[in-house]
């Protein structure tokens, strides 16, 4: 499970010291907050348009449309709450500190775990094969080759797979944010078939 970032209410006081530095739309936020974090953390739209919503209710942040794109700003409220709480803000820095290393301890572990999973893969094929080398007659060392080089080609082509997939949608995706069309309902699409499809390849993986 990802660990959580934000402490309750942290995020809203982070909004706001995101937009101190400058006016910005919505899918702008979205990656500075992940630039703060490395990558390693890319909060949702869902996650953090509901708060700017709540900081304009709350007349700490304004709003203005530019086209088809919506601009966020501090207001003299928003400014006067972000340095009044500039030492909780000190506090939520070095708890960002914190989760960032959370984060990428998790990503290399997910990662090593995926690994350990196709090096245990390529093993159970190369005993497979030598198996039917020796039933066979073929020679071992040319079956276990074969087999080798099946795996690198497959894991190349997955790899590829992938990184195209992840190209596309995220062009995709942040063509959509910057014109504010990315909705609720998609980003909570991609983040189940996501997790659908890593649960799929898993199971195949370890059968």
């Amino acid at each position: 499970m990802t660990p959580a970032v934000f402490g309750h209410g942290h995020l809203r006081l982070y909004l706001l010291h995101v937009l101190a530095e400058r006016p910005m739309h919505g899918y702008e936020i979205i990656q500075a907050l992940s630039d703060r974090f490395g990558g390693a953390y890319v909060p949702s739209a869902g996650t953090v348009y509901p708060r700017l919503g709540k900081l304009e209710a709350d007349g700490l942040v304004s709003r203005l449309a530019d086209g088809r794109r919506t601009i966020y700003s501090l207001t003299p409220e928003g400014r006067a709450e972000l340095a009044a709480r500039s030492a909780e803000l000190d506090d939520i820095e070095a708890g960002v500190g914190d989760s960032v290393r959370r984060l990428a301890d998790e990503v290399r572990a997910s990662v090593g775990e995926a690994m350990t999973s196709l090096r245990a893969e390529l093993a159970a094929a190369t005993r497979e094969a030598r198996d039917e080398a020796r039933a066979t007659g073929r020679r071992v060392d040319e079956a276990v080759s074969v087999v080798r080089g099946e795996g690198r080609e497959r894991l190349h082509r997955a790899e590829s797979a992938i990184a195209s997939a992840r190209l596309d949608l995220r062009t995709e995706l942040r063509r959509a944010a910057g014109d504010d069309r990315l909705s609720e309902e998609v980003v909570s699409l991609v983040e189940q078939r996501l997790r659908d499809l890593t649960d799929e390849v898993r199971a195949a993986l370890r059968r």
